[in-house]
């Protein structure tokens, strides 16, 4: 049970930073954070970097991890697994997000949200690359439209997370979707959720990017498509099936006509064809209420586990 001591303000407060070769730009997030925060133990896990960023981190003052297995959905899982705390704020280590933010996010969370998110504001035209932009926007309204809840900024490096969510959150991926993934958890077990506008950044020069504008735009679809057919399999397989009955009757109708005008039977392969067009739509739409029922017992059992956990120590 969370105690009235640290309802009072004496949560333990972690600051987790995912990085990759950020040698440039880590001493300078974890000295932001820790001023910031000076109550929170800032904790950079180190993905394998080969440009020094664990040692510069450790000398600015941060507990350093390694996760060895490349890709930030492991880092994450291995940053939740590890650190117990009742509040968590997670930054990438590029220097892009706006430490000042991180005490309203926390608030947020001692206020009793489950998930505060930075919504990013860029500061000029090059912090928020166009392609980038478009593609959180395309997401952003994908997933507004999936679950009926209201959400401006899903692909944001920068929030903070209760300890209920942390410790009920079974991550899956492996890279960058793991942030519409962390969404995802939210939307579905209905959590509260806030939000908080900050300044966002162009990184420093010299400092490169690890995301690729097309190759992290394939993967954005991909997970859209996943999300459709996992969150919602009914009307995902529903609609293929749709498709392959129209498909069906299109290619049928002729045949019937023929038939019915000359008495001669209709060609083998395509009567075949249609048949068996109308046998995978009646399999879509049973792979459908099937998983439809798999969805709603995955929830429950998300539920339960996230139930485990006390809330938020609110202020």
């Amino acid at each position: 049970m969370v105690t009235d001591d640290r309802a009072a303000g004496t949560a333990r407060i972690a600051v987790l930073v995912p990085c990759y070769n950020e040698s440039m730009t880590v001493q300078k997030v974890v000295a932001d954070f820790r001023s910031a925060l000076p109550d929170a133990e800032v904790y950079v896990f180190d993905n394998a970097s080969d440009d020094g960023t664990a040692a510069l981190a450790r000398d600015a003052g941060a507990r350093v991890r390694t996760v060895r297995f490349r890709g930030k959905g492991h880092v994450v899982r291995r940053m939740f697994a590890d650190i117990e705390a009742d509040v968590y704020v997670m930054v990438d280590g590029d220097d892009t997000y706006d430490a000042a933010s991180a005490p309203r996010l926390v608030g947020l969370i001692l206020e009793g949200q489950d998930m505060a998110v930075g919504v990013r504001e860029a500061v000029d035209a090059t912090a928020y690359r166009a392609g980038h932009a478009f593609g959180n926007h395309l997401l952003t309204g994908f997933l507004v439209w999936l679950f009926s809840r209201p959400t401006r900024d899903i692909l944001s490096g920068y929030r903070a997370f209760s300890r209920r969510f942390v410790k009920s959150f079974p991550a899956q991926s492996s890279g960058f979707e793991i942030e519409t993934e962390l969404t995802v958890h939210a939307l579905e077990l209905q959590m509260p959720i806030g939000e908080v506008t900050t300044p966002y950044k162009e990184r420093p020069e010299g400092s490169v990017s690890k995301l690729s504008t097309w190759g992290d735009g394939f993967r954005i679809l991909r997970t859209m498509l996943n999300l459709f057919s996992t969150e919602r399999p009914l009307a995902f397989y529903g609609a293929i099936s749709t498709v392959l009955v129209v498909a069906a009757v299109v290619l049928g109708i002729p045949l019937i006509l023929t038939y019915l005008q000359t008495g001669l039977v209709p060609r083998i392969p395509t009567a075949i064809l249609v048949t068996t067009l109308l046998v995978i739509a009646a399999l879509s739409s049973l792979v459908g209420l099937v998983l439809g029922a798999v969805t709603r017992s995955r929830r429950e059992i998300k539920a339960l586990a996230y139930l485990r956990f006390p809330g938020p120590p609110v202020r």
